[in-house]
């Protein structure tokens, strides 16, 4: 895979004060000194995979328990089952250095000197996380790797092209570290591979901190926003909803099995079918869940989802939590 560059300008603050200003973000910064891992030496990476190959539940697959997934041979539903692992890791590892990328901003252009301190230890809890996902997958699912999404893509130009801070910690602590940490816990639910659980517990550790941040930071921003900037901050917040939520299809997993293009429109047919009817379903079971709980109630809290942005919502399928 091919780097690619993002142009981008923003002002340089170089602080003079080194005091604490912000108590609740000074303590974030104490909590993430103390609960620093190390990726070489934390994770079991000499434990046994699983004896037959598989890395999560196959409840997880979209068309598990589908007559396609009945048809399948023993061998292609192993090799689905790493390769949709593999695709969703990808997904994730490629989202950790978007965020490693956005947090070196970060430092650069917050105010204070709390919130600098706290933006670099993000920095190293995000190579820490690229560094893990990228040694799994070529350890321990053969080198399997996936490009970046179009929609991911999208949303990371947008994150590291913007020169705001704010809107960079709506897009990034409280949209795509959201939902990444609703996939990291369904991942963590159901890993059948015991490194990719303790992976996925570690992860998660680093990510309520971050997530954390955006709530300490962001309540003033929105506060003191004029109508004018109140709506660019809704309508940014909606642009990064429908990147992050919509697009998500891992294509390339299931023509590595050998699925036709038949084939593969009944996969998604099914997935929708599953996803609109079946409550239990593991991604609605979990994911949905978690979205509401965290990324929506958080979003609402602040003020950034409100009736003006509610068709754009329902369109996503989010219902704004009853004031």
């Amino acid at each position: 895979m091919k780097p690619f560059q993002v142009p981008s300008a923003f002002t340089t603050t170089f602080t003079l004060e080194y005091g604490v200003s912000e108590a609740d973000m000074r303590r974030l910064y104490e909590n993430a000194k103390r609960d620093q891992w190390n990726a070489s030496k934390d994770i079991p990476w000499t434990d046994a995979l699983p004896s037959d190959g598989r890395v999560i539940a196959d409840e997880l697959i979209d068309i598990y328990g589908s007559p396609l997934w009945e048809s399948l041979p023993e061998a292609d539903k192993v090799a689905l089952n790493r390769r949709i692992a593999a695709w969703r890791l990808s997904v994730l590892m490629h989202g950790e250095q978007g965020a490693l990328l956005a947090c070196s901003q970060m430092v650069d252009i917050v105010q204070g000197a709390d919130q600098k301190f706290f933006q670099a230890t993000q920095v190293l809890d995000e190579a820490r996380h690229n560094e893990v996902l990228s040694r799994y997958l070529a350890d321990r699912l053969e080198g399997l790797t996936y490009p970046m999404p179009v929609n991911e893509k999208d949303l990371f130009d947008s994150i590291l092209s913007e020169s705001r801070w704010y809107l960079k910690t709506i897009a990034l602590q409280l949209v795509a570290e959201t939902f990444a940490v609703a996939l990291f816990k369904m991942m963590s639910e159901s890993a059948l591979d015991p490194v990719l659980g303790t992976i996925c517990k570690r992860i998660l550790q680093d990510e309520s901190r971050h997530m954390g941040f955006g709530m300490l930071s962001l309540p003033r921003v929105v506060s003191e926003a004029s109508d004018t900037e109140r709506r660019e901050l809704e309508d940014y917040t909606c642009f990064a909803l429908e990147k992050t939520l919509l697009g998500f299809f891992p294509l390339e997993a299931y023509q590595d099995v050998g699925f036709s293009p038949r084939q593969i429109d009944e996969v998604k047919r099914y997935r929708r079918e599953t996803a609109a009817a079946n409550d239990y379903a593991p991604f609605r079971k979990y994911f949905k869940k978690d979205m509401h709980t965290a990324m929506v109630s958080n979003l609402a809290r602040l003020g950034l989802l409100t009736d003006r942005v509610r068709p754009r919502l329902e369109k996503l399928g989010i219902s704004l939590p009853a004031s």
